[in-house]
């Protein structure tokens, strides 16, 4: 494996699924179609989870450009490696209601 320097090292990840932590507590997942040489991101059929508790929802977001300099992780997903989590997946309107109620 040979070094590649800043944003290129990237490459090979085109085309995977990723996780994204963003500046502002925000995760998304999505599939990494595009990079450049400042670290921003497009992603395709994302995602943002959002954790309350040992629950969690995904809200569709579909295609999401992301600034670089708003990434604080960014890790691919193994999507064949078995999910052993104990968060329970609720809907949308449920799990916005338990952000919201956090929040207060």
């Amino acid at each position: 494996m040979n070094y590649v320097p800043g944003t290129a090292s990237l490459i090979d990840d085109i085309d995977k699924k990723h996780l994204v932590l963003l500046r502002d507590g925000r995760t998304l997942i999505g599939y990494l179609r595009s990079i450049d040489q400042f670290a921003n991101l497009v992603f395709h059929q994302t995602v943002e989870r959002i954790h309350v508790g040992k629950k969690f929802g995904d809200i569709p977001r579909g295609i999401f450009i992301v600034r670089g300099e708003n990434v604080v992780l960014l890790g691919e997903i193994d999507v064949d490696k078995p999910c052993d989590t104990v968060l329970q997946q609720v809907s949308i309107e449920e799990i916005l209601e338990e952000q919201r109620l956090q929040q207060q």
